[in-house]
């Protein structure tokens, strides 16, 4: 096949499409391709240092001179379909892999992927996600011609893991997403509010990127967070650097506390994956695309969406219960370097792109 040329599509460089991206660009490397990224606007994920081509446009003259100067044989878009005709009438004739890693709620998968339909089988040769059930099933019913691929995203466990660092004296739960009610801030700040009964220097640890709140979420987050008191316990940090996420997920591992992911409805989160690699236990809601990484009571903990009482059981069983937290923090780092590895992803990476 010769050389290979791969440019990945997304709106914005931020959370973790930025980091899969970054990873995946920087991993395919080593396997003699060439993959650059492309994204529509400047997003907080800039800020992380890359050695590979990242471009930021929406401008038409611009977008053809990457893809004519690019060369790629094969350009994988996540979510937005609809840049397969532009990038058509601006003279791209190579092939077009639609990827989703997650629409936010069920309806909006099923509503966006309908509409897809016609453009979606005029111009794709494949489809891509990472081993989420209910994106799967949808491509099964809405795109029975297309061929599917259905693979972990990879991580650098070598790059991105467990770092030395001090033992807090109280527990640290950490929640990492968007103010938006797809992520659930507020079942995060209602079970942090009823752990704080049992354990009263209890610390909440939020990340975020602020650009991409949507302002009516925030404003209903101060007034919940005042209502349960909740603000001297509360540290909010927008875009930290990808590279500081490693100490601080392995402080929060330190400190007895965990990770938690509230999330109505997710594809495959990274920031999962990070705490993992970073013996950072994690608890999550049984939300379709994280059970490729939490395996309750093997490589974390699970509890059903909307059940604050069995979320406060386990989340107390994996503060106190210590031969549990080792095991579970000891098993999630193994299956992180076995199902998430680099060499796995891109061998299949490589198959899809030689069978397409």
């Amino acid at each position: 096949m010769g050389a290979l040329n791969v440019l990945f599509v997304f709106f914005v460089p931020s959370g973790g499409m930025d980091s899969i991206n970054r990873q995946r660009c920087q991993a395919l490397r080593r396997y003699g391709i060439q993959a650059d990224c492309l994204y529509y606007n400047w997003g907080a994920g800039m800020q992380n240092p890359s050695d590979f081509p990242i471009y930021i446009t929406e401008d038409d003259y611009e977008t053809k001179q990457i893809l004519d100067r690019g060369n790629y044989q094969t350009i994988i878009v996540t979510t937005d379909h609809k840049c397969f005709e532009r990038f058509r009438n601006l003279g791209y004739y190579g092939k077009f892999i639609l990827e989703i890693q997650g629409y936010g709620p069920k309806e909006v998968a099923r509503q966006k992927l309908t509409e897809a339909i016609p453009i979606v089988n005029t111009h794709a040769s494949a489809l891509l996600n990472p081993r989420t059930p209910h994106i799967a099933a949808l491509f099964n019913e809405l795109y029975p011609y297309i061929p599917h691929f259905n693979f972990n995203n990879c991580f650098d466990s070598d790059h991105f893991t467990y770092q030395p660092v001090y033992s807090p004296q109280h527990p640290i739960i950490a929640w990492v997403g968007r103010m938006e009610d797809n992520k659930n801030w507020r079942e995060f700040l209602v079970i942090g509010h009823q752990l704080s009964h049992y354990y009263p220097d209890l610390e909440l640890l939020m990340f975020e990127d602020i650009n991409l709140s949507i302002p009516s979420e925030r404003e209903q987050f101060m007034q919940i967070a005042s209502y349960l008191n909740l603000h001297s316990r509360i540290r909010l940090l927008s875009n930290v650097p990808n590279s500081d996420m490693k100490y601080y997920f392995s402080t929060v591992g330190e400190s007895g506390g965990f990770l938690i992911s509230t999330s109505k409805v997710e594809g495959a989160p990274q920031s999962l994956l990070e705490a993992m690699s970073c013996r950072c236990p994690v608890l999550a809601t049984d939300s379709d695309g994280v059970a490729t990484s939490i395996i309750h009571n093997v490589t974390g903990k699970s509890y059903a969406l909307g059940d604050i009482g069995q979320a406060i059981i386990e989340a107390r069983d994996l503060i106190e219960n210590h031969a549990r937290r080792e095991y579970i923090r000891d098993s999630a780092y193994h299956h992180i370097r076995t199902e998430f590895g680099i060499e796995q992803y891109c061998n299949n990476f490589i198959h899809m792109l030689h069978s397409i």
